[in-house]
């Protein structure tokens, strides 16, 4: 039933919706027309007249939108079924069956649409956090303007216990942020100078100066919110399939309805009894609950997910995640907090202050993690890096760049090995560090390796339970690597981790992950943006820690705003919940037509209780569906 506020959600009461206003006045004016004629205060003629005005005003927006579909789109939908049987009841006389089918059923679609409306509206509510005015500092005043109005660039005060109008970066103050509306976590996150911080984000205890980084529209509360009503217009390949049913199955109920009316010209039965079984079939093999059992499961629990910041792009990676059987997962930022630091330092040949110059030169133009910590290390330590020039990056081995005229690298040891230099002689210490769990990385030139620097991870707190939790949810997990088999197996020992592909370069986490999906479907876990080829190559890829990142949300079918594995978890559940209500739907509604349609052929049911069963199993169907957003 074709609703401008279907588009764009709906905030007022339900009887105010207008396939729903439209459906109550016309069972109003029909109840009223059934009750005077049992009292026998008025006669027939009025009260078929008063059902004459009740059919056009409960069917006017479901009609149009069924002819519209017959004449534009070529095809026969529900609600031309539905036009046939109102049709058909009126020429057997029957026009308070008629007016019955129609309120009931403009009734159950209207119920249908204002729960997607309130679905769509319940997801954009998540704008009404942030709030509607900031205080910008301009020309060293502070002056109180539009949300809206907020410019990249813009300074903007928020003071203890008030929300962010949109995203930014902290220039002074500090203070524990309440982030969950875009996260779903709330326990409060510390931060101050120059870190991010987003939309709705609840400011703690500190007053904040931060700088504006997007504007109201582009902010993260906004995005998580187009993407969450894209994804709910996203449909899965077992809604496709129902809808491509429905299209061939009700042009087959309607000519099959036809068809009953032939039968008394082969001398079978009377023509009035045909006609309204006809009648009767249109009604009860109508499959309303059938097709709408899977699109409102997944709205629902599209929108719940949303709102407890994991985002689904699409009805499809709803459907998987109830499936998923093997999960994948990157080691550095996904099962450890991603944040390595420098543990120890072997000088081979020169001094340590120049080794650790030439690997903070080296690394200085790198944004991998183990290069940010050799940096913050030189740093701190008071060494200054040495310039760079040519640099280049190895994917999934190293660097290279020349430092004062010398072609230089920096990286994992089979680089070394590649560029054909004997490791023998480190060979026992490398191993002594590799044994510790520990990644190193080598620093040389083509002809010498001058020193190893060992760094290391931590894992993440909630890392164990999260994977034991998953084993009992019957769910295999796999660690996928770019780090040494040793440290590999040893995090894998830790966390409890089924297998461990080691010494991956992202090509070859790609091939790993189709080897995996040779025993099923795949859920592969990771960063988003290192890990873009094995997430897409995976049945459902999932990006962790998401919040104020676009690379990493465009990345991924699957988006954790918050760095929280838990979140993982949850958003199982709720795939899986999702998938047995869609089950529970379908059966229940194959079912329903089981039973209907056999009723209504046989004779043995009326119109009546045709229009009564069938529009009673559309709203179950829709009532169970909405659990999907439940946790």
């Amino acid at each position: 039933m074709a609703c401008t506020d279907c588009d764009n959600g709906f905030t007022g009461p339900w009887w105010r919706y207008p396939p729903l206003r439209n459906a109550l006045l016309a069972g109003v004016i029909a109840l009223s027309a059934w009750l005077l004629m049992l009292a026998g205060t008025i006669d027939t003629a009025l009260e078929t007249a008063l059902y004459w005005l009740a059919i056009p005003l409960g069917g006017y927006l479901w009609a149009r939108e069924g002819l519209e579909e017959l004449f534009e789109e070529h095809e026969v939908g529900i609600s031309l079924l539905m036009i046939a049987a109102t049709a058909g009841s009126g020429i057997l006389g029957l026009w308070e069956e008629a007016a019955a089918l129609v309120v009931l059923y403009g009734a159950a679609e209207g119920i249908e649409e204002y729960t997607f409306a309130r679905t769509r509206t319940a997801i954009r509510a998540l704008l009404d956090l942030a709030p509607k005015e900031a205080r910008v500092l301009r020309d060293g005043e502070e002056i109180t303007v539009p949300a809206e109005s907020l410019q990249p660039g813009e300074h903007f005060v928020v003071r203890p216990g008030e929300s962010l109008p949109t995203d930014g970066l902290i220039i002074s103050g500090e203070s524990g942020l309440d982030e969950s509306p875009v996260t779903g976590e709330s326990i409060p996150v510390d931060k101050g100078p120059g870190d991010p911080v987003f939309a709705a984000s609840i400011n703690g205890q500190g007053m904040l100066t931060i700088e504006v980084t997007a504007g109201f529209a582009d902010n993260t509360l906004s995005r998580i919110i187009h993407l969450v009503e894209e994804a709910q217009d996203q449909k899965g390949r077992a809604q496709q399939w129902m809808e491509r049913f429905g299209r061939r199955y009700s042009p087959a109920v309607l000519a099959t309805s036809a068809l009953f009316l032939l039968v008394p010209w082969l001398g079978w039965g009377d023509s009035a009894t045909w006609a309204e079984r006809a009648v009767i079939l249109l009604v009860a093999a109508a499959p309303c609950a059938l097709v709408i059992s899977l699109p409102i499961t997944m709205a629902a629990g599209i929108a719940g997910a949303g709102r407890r910041g994991i985002l689904i792009k699409g009805g499809a990676h709803l459907e998987h995640l109830g499936i998923i059987h093997t999960i994948a997962f990157d080691k550095t930022g996904t099962l450890t907090h991603g944040k390595p630091r420098v543990t120890d330092v072997t000088v081979l040949n020169g001094k340590e202050e120049e080794l650790l110059a030439v690997a903070g030169g080296l690394e200085s133009s790198s944004g991998h993690p183990l290069a940010r910590a050799i940096v913050d290390y030189v740093g701190a330590r008071g060494i200054s890096a040495l310039p760079p020039g040519d640099f280049v990056s190895l994917t999934g081995s190293g660097v290279q760049a020349e430092i004062n005229g010398v072609l230089l690298y920096l990286g994992k040891p089979d680089l070394f090995r590649d560029l054909g230099l004997p490791l023998a002689e480190i060979e026992t210490r490398l191993n002594e560090l590799q044994a510790d769990g520990k990644t190193v990385v080598l620093v040389g030139s083509g002809k010498q390796v001058t020193g190893l620097i060992a760094l290391q991870d931590t894992l993440r707190d909630d890392a164990r339970d999260v994977i034991a939790r998953l084993h009992d949810m019957d769910i295999r997990t796999v660690m996928l690597t770019g780090d040494n088999r040793r440290t590999a197996e040893r995090v894998a020992a830790q966390l409890g981790i089924d297998d461990v592909r080691a010494d991956l370069k992202p090509e070859d986490k790609v091939s790993a992950v189709t080897a995996l999906l040779n025993d099923g479907p795949v859920l592969m876990v990771g960063d988003g943006v290192n890990d873009a080829p094995a997430l897409a190559a995976a049945t459902c890829g999932v990006a962790m820690g998401a919040a104020g990142t676009d690379a990493a949300i465009e990345a991924a079918d699957i988006a954790l705003m918050a760095d929280d594995l838990d979140k993982l978890e949850e958003a199982l559940q709720l795939g899986r919940r999702a998938r047995r209500i869609s089950l529970q739907n379908i059966v229940f509604a194959i079912l329903v037509l089981a039973i209907l349609i056999p009723a209504g052929v046989g004779g043995f049911i009326s119109i009546a209780v045709a229009v009564l069963a069938h529009e009673a199993s559309e709203l179950l169907a829709v009532a169970n569906g909405l659990r999907a957003a439940k946790h």
